[in-house]
């Protein structure tokens, strides 16, 4: 992903958070993670003064800042929107109380590629199959990417191949302490615009907003995932409505900047590292972002 911030003159914030000091919660190996960023939610959150009600996640995908406010008590309830059906049905699962089972199937499956090609071969699948057949491509593939296009690994790490991502007691420990916190969360398969729009209102509430990085003629989006079609200026419109505060996270382009600049944000580059170490930077927009504090020296991206 090339960044636009290489040919501007704005001020970065140059340092890069630890993400080894960053607790691991989600199931998902999830392209565009925010583990990275977790540092920095905690300090918008404490700059607030008081504890909110309510996180609002819209574009959920792996979900580590809901699961992580969440966990650390840092909101009193998440609500996680996600369009994607695959996702969708792993987050579904969890949070119907089917968490157990679902670690259980990840736990006795035999890997291999034969036995990954019949799972996903599979018709009619029940709820928990379509989240264990989303885990087990997320987990198999190149890069943790389920959009159309993508396969399973060859080789992986030391020629591992599939097995290189595959860590079943790691996966049924992390979805068993979702599972006995699901009490926290409502999950919402829908259009996260649409659940802002709704929620617009409420006063006690906050939106973590990490939308799929397609402005500014980016491609990410659209390689990594299955809906990657976004009005962005409409975003901008809607969080511009929001009675609560936002923090939103984008692709560090030009376009991003003039659209916060008309709607009266605030924007921060903050450094990162992706998955290859690449120094890059991303783009934190918000309605006032002086809480923003150099971080410690650290890695990368990988959420």
């Amino acid at each position: 992903m090339q960044t636009a911030r290489q040919l501007s003159f704005f001020p970065v914030t140059d340092h890069i958070v630890n993400v080894a000091t960053v607790p691991q919660r989600s199931p998902f190996r999830y392209p565009g993670g925010k583990t990275w960023l977790i540092p920095r939610i905690r300090e918008w959150l404490g700059s607030l003064g008081k504890r909110p009600t309510e996180l609002f996640e819209p574009f959920t995908g792996g979900g580590i800042v809901g699961l992580t406010v969440a966990f650390e008590n840092l909101v009193s309830h998440v609500t996680m929107v996600e369009m994607d059906k695959e996702i969708a049905a792993v987050w579904q699962a969890i949070f119907a109380g089917e968490g157990p089972l679902l670690g259980e199937r990840i736990v006795n499956f035999e890997l291999s590629y034969e036995a990954v090609e019949a799972e996903r071969s599979r018709t009619n699948p029940s709820l928990q199959e379509r989240a264990f057949i989303t885990i087990l491509k997320n987990r198999t593939y190149h890069g943790g990417i389920l959009a159309e296009g993508s396969g399973m690994i060859k080789y992986g790490e030391n020629g591992k191949g599939i097995r290189s991502r595959w860590y079943p007691e790691t996966l049924r420990r992390r979805i068993l302490e979702i599972h006995a916190l699901r009490h926290r969360f409502t999950f919402i398969e829908g259009d996260g615009l649409d659940v802002m729009r709704q929620n617009a209102h409420v006063m006690d509430a906050v939106f973590f907003i990490d939308p799929p990085y397609t402005a500014g003629g980016k491609r990410a989006g659209r390689r990594l995932y299955n809906h990657f079609e976004l009005a962005h200026e409409e975003l901008f419109r809607i969080a511009s409505t929001l009675t609560g505060d936002f923090l939103m996270t984008y692709d560090d382009a030009e376009e991003l900047h003039e659209l916060a600049a008309k709607y009266g944000f605030d924007t921060e580059a903050i450094a990162m590292k992706n998955t290859h170490h690449a120094k890059m930077t991303e783009l934190l927009i918000g309605r006032r972002l002086d809480w923003v504090r150099p971080a410690v020296q650290g890695l990368s991206r990988v959420g």
